[in-house]
């Protein structure tokens, strides 16, 4: 169930511009932090991370030079059970959490999947290492909620995803040393209320939105609201144009004009079509690899079989998360 979980999230590689990290002495900094919380059967706590830790440098990290870590990740008070869950990085267990010895290299992104439990009723203290620029906290519908202190997190409702629903909390912009605590309870279900707060919020920041009718294309409307015309009607301005057209005045640069805006909508379009083709390569990247979670669970593939093809598929996505990030930046 925790490695399914973790490959879940291994390509959910949400698009964030890299905004307020820059001030950071250090070169790392985490894109992004997905964390799972759900209920063990001995009624601890498990919690499954997958962490895109960045150079945001032109040069190779190797660490800040006064031992041979090169990333150095602390776990909560009181974890146990510590699992690394790729053998292709090297990695080693410490007194405080864990440390890589495998360089970074300039301007990648080293993912590392790592899961551990907390005892029944303790809180979650979490300090952060490197700046986070988000952090995605999940938990599966049905096996609890958490509360957090001393930061500010915003409940995004549910995600479905595999035909399983996950409750969403997400943290922004996290300071490198920031410390908070979350208290995760698994018989303390998500309010209706909260739930219908969070679906009503994203409604009105526009992450969900009612189709435009399919003789008027939405990137047009858009277009024209953000423009100095906008408070004309748009039909009555054509008319206008029509008449000027008719008359022969600025008939040279009314097409020349007309032929720069197409050339401007066929760009757009060309983005758009490229970045929804990334997205479908995304979402197809995840389907397989919750295919072969499947066939590692039900034994039906070797574990070396499972960790060659897996380790394909996180390449595959690391460079589908570049060029994603054209569109953003």
């Amino acid at each position: 169930m925790i490695k399914k979980i973790t490959i879940f999230f291994l390509g959910l590689m949400l698009l964030i511009p890299i905004n307020g990290l820059a001030a950071s002495e250090s070169a790392i900094s985490v894109d992004m932090h997905y964390l799972v919380v759900s209920p063990a059967e001995d009624g601890s706590t498990n919690l499954m991370n997958m962490v895109n830790f960045t150079n945001t440098s032109g040069e190779i990290y190797k660490g800040d030079g006064t031992s041979d870590a090169v990333l150095n990740v602390n776990l909560p008070k009181g974890a146990l059970g510590f699992t690394f869950l790729d053998n292709k990085i090297a990695a080693k267990q410490v007194d405080t959490g864990f440390i890589t010895t495998d360089p970074v290299p300039a301007n990648q992104t080293m993912v590392l999947p790592f899961s551990y439990r907390m005892a029944q009723g303790e809180d979650i203290n979490l300090t952060i290492d490197y700046p986070v620029q988000m952090m995605q906290i999940l938990v599966p519908e049905g096996m609890g909620s958490i509360e957090f202190e001393n930061i500010e997190a915003t409940n995004q409702g549910l995600f479905k995803m595999d035909d399983k629903n996950y409750q969403g909390y997400s943290v922004e912009g996290i300071e490198a040393g920031k410390t908070f605590t979350m208290i995760y309870d698994k018989d303390k279900q998500p309010s209706s209320s909260s739930v219908q707060e969070s679906v009503t919020e994203k409604e009105s920041t526009g992450v969900v939105t009612k189709a435009a009718p399919d003789f008027h294309n939405p990137g047009h409307l858009r277009m024209w609201a953000q423009s100095p015309l906008k408070n004309w009607d748009p039909h009555v301005f054509l008319i206008v144009i029509s008449a000027i057209i008719i008359a022969g005045i600025s008939y040279y640069a009314y097409f020349r004009i007309k032929a720069r805006k197409q050339e401007e909508i066929l760009g757009a379009d060309k983005d758009e079509q490229a970045f929804k083709l990334l997205m479908t390569k995304q979402k197809a990247i995840l389907e397989k690899i919750l295919e072969l979670e499947e066939n590692f669970g039900d034994g039906t593939m070797s574990e070396e079989e499972y960790q060659v093809k897996l380790e394909a598929y996180k390449k595959h996505l690391v460079q589908v998360k570049m060029n994603l990030r054209q569109f953003v930046e």
